[in-house]
């Protein structure tokens, strides 16, 4: 047990940010590049050539670091899960978060690898391909980011309460629902952005948002990651019945959730 728990130390987080760093490098020649060979899958998703490279890089990377731990990725064939719900540690892996965004050319679009422990994620790194900043948190260790060219700086939600005026809810760009819409209207004045991908649950973790409500469809790999950098900047993830999102599950859908910043929970 001893060898996975030091996993999660502060010192080795530079080692997986090393990985999304050069995952999200991957990333870049194909995006800058003249062809991406788009595919759909089953569920009629995009797949480009960068998803495929970079999970490619990130499997690598993570078997020759932690060759113990096995990984759950997107783009890998899907493990069964009988075998799956005895990992007592496992990675959750999305090469390329915000596909669809990486297509627009709008950059907003991440690389996210988490480690699970049984159903909670207690290490999360997410890169930035197009600008290089990168986050990343261990349990009980703190929450991070380090832009391109700058020292590393801690990161802390902000406090809010769901009552206050002047809440800054940010939402998904493209899967803008009712729910999420309803939820906003219970709030006072508020100002609403959108993005991409998982920066949605970063910038709650930095305190530039208040709150995030996904009252639409996520997966498992879209979420881990971040889950784990907001958690240790002192936020909360948990289904609007106040329970925490919990990973590794028989489905790798989520059920609809709210990122809170500190002290938010009703």
């Amino acid at each position: 047990m001893a060898r996975h728990i030091k996993l999660t130390q502060q010192g080795d987080c530079h080692k997986w940010a090393g990985i999304a760093r050069a995952a999200g490098d991957a990333i870049l020649r194909v995006y800058n590049s003249e062809t991406w060979g788009v595919e759909r899958k089953a569920d009629e998703s995009p797949l480009t050539r960068a998803d495929k490279e970079a999970n490619a890089v990130i499997c690598d990377g993570l078997a020759q670091i932690a060759p113990h731990i096995p990984i759950v990725s997107e783009e890998n064939r899907q493990v069964a899960y009988d075998m799956r719900k005895g990992y007592q540690y496992s990675w959750c892996v999305d090469p390329l978060d915000g596909t669809k965004d990486f297509m627009k050319r709008n950059g907003q679009f991440t690389v996210n690898i988490a480690l699970l422990e049984g159903g909670h994620p207690v290490l999360g790194v997410v890169a930035v391909p197009v600008d290089g900043t990168v986050y990343w948190a261990a349990k009980g260790q703190g929450a991070f980011v380090q832009r391109a060219g700058h020292e590393a700086q801690q990161l802390q939600c902000a406090e809010v309460d769901l009552t206050q005026p002047g809440l800054v809810v940010v939402a998904s760009a493209s899967h803008l629902t009712p729910e999420t819409q309803e939820f906003v209207a219970q709030l006072r004045e508020p100002s609403f952005k959108q993005l991409g991908s998982s920066l949605k649950l970063l910038m709650v973790a930095e305190g530039i948002a208040h709150v995030y409500p996904r009252l639409a469809p996520t997966c498992e790999w879209d979420t881990a990651a971040a889950h784990a950098i907001v958690e240790e900047a002192g936020g909360v993830v948990a289904l609007t019945r106040r329970e925490p999102v919990q990973y590794n599950k028989e489905s790798p859908l989520n059920p609809f959730f709210v990122v809170y910043g500190q002290k938010a929970l009703p």
